[in-house]
């Protein structure tokens, strides 16, 4: 990590302590009420029925040059590949209403990205750069027996995919992002926006190890559970049942919170690769009701691609494709119906 890069990290980390002083305030508070609750958590040895449910496709492994990677297909092998890239606190079961939707036109791929789920957690922040999940996915696709791809990513997933987009435009014939910032319109928009940089400070928290697994990991996983499930700490808007939180939980029980955290920390520790602009035609769905990221970051983010369509859906979250699946299907399907 060059010089630069460690002063970020070192203020980052300063602000980080800062900004744990409320979830500290959780910590005790939760110790202090329900000291019981503040260490339990649930065994869960066998996966929930919604995760086995064959109309979402078949489990595979794909051994990568780095990791091990889980994914869930269905449709076609001879139909075009349509890959599916999760955010965070997510994994491959977020897509499972885009998944029922597509996979008879598509060869549908849902993945664990690295760190979550089923797939291998390797430890180290210099493993979750943004370049390194980018080359998973250069991997992924010929490993599936395609050369390209419609590439489809939610939050970190659809960061993900800009980055691999940009440094890799023959393999994505298409490109869906949803709730996701384009990486230098996101850098480029924060620095003028004080609102957003407040909402960001999750970020800055995530910098501080130990603390920031141990918020979501207390208690069974509880904010795990509100930050999917119920405002205003969360920012879903009652599209999640309790089988559905039960299997989020279920994944995180398997695969922990350091793999996930760390890609927020590889973000603000190493620099970002060059980025071209995108020539191929983009989809950017966004949901205004989230809390998280504001409206203007779409516009920030669509000045980095020649062909885009913005579709912004005023009454859905964050988790815009659980929260509306009817919408953003129908979104994705007059998209990929154009010309």
């Amino acid at each position: 990590m060059a010089f630069g890069d460690q002063v970020k990290a070192v203020l980052a980390f300063l602000i980080g302590c800062v900004v744990s002083i409320y979830p500290l305030y959780l910590i005790v508070k939760t110790a202090v009420k329900h000291p019981f609750k503040l260490l339990s958590k649930k065994k869960r040895d066998e996966p929930p029925d919604v995760l086995s449910d064959p109309s979402l496709g078949v489990h595979g492994y794909i051994h990568l040059e780095e990791v091990k990677i889980h994914y869930v297909a269905s449709g076609d092998e001879g139909k075009p590949l349509m890959l599916f890239v999760h955010g965070f606190p997510e994994f491959w079961y977020s897509w499972r209403h885009q998944i029922k939707e597509f996979q008879k036109d598509y060869r549908v791929v849902a993945i664990d990205q690295r760190g979550y789920g089923d797939s291998d957690h390797p430890s180290g922040v210099g493993n979750y750069r943004r370049e390194k999940l980018a080359g998973d996915l250069k991997q992924m696709i010929p490993a599936l027996g395609y050369s390209s791809c419609i590439l489809v990513g939610h939050d970190w997933g659809g960061v993900i995919a800009w980055v691999f987009a940009s440094l890799h435009p023959d393999m994505v014939t298409r490109l869906i992002v949803m709730n996701a910032p384009h990486p230098l319109g996101f850098q480029k928009y924060i620095r003028s926006h004080i609102g957003q940089l407040k909402k960001s400070w999750y970020i800055f928290f995530f910098q501080v190890p130990i603390i920031s697994e141990f918020f979501f990991e207390m208690n069974d996983m509880k904010y795990l559970e509100l930050s999917l499930a119920k405002k205003p700490l969360g920012l879903c808007v009652g599209s999640m049942s309790n089988s559905d939180i039960e299997a989020y939980k279920y994944a995180f029980s398997k695969s922990g919170f350091s793999g996930p955290i760390n890609y927020y920390r590889a973000s603000l520790r190493y620099k970002l690769v060059r980025m071209n602009r995108l020539q191929m035609p983009v989809l950017i769905i966004w949901g205004c009701q989230d809390q998280a990221l504001d409206r203007g970051i779409a516009d920030a983010s669509s000045h980095y691609c020649d062909n885009v369509t913005m579709k912004f859906l005023d009454e859905s979250s964050h988790y815009v494709q659980m929260d509306q699946p009817d919408l953003v299907n129908k979104c994705m399907r007059d998209f990929l119906k154009s010309e």
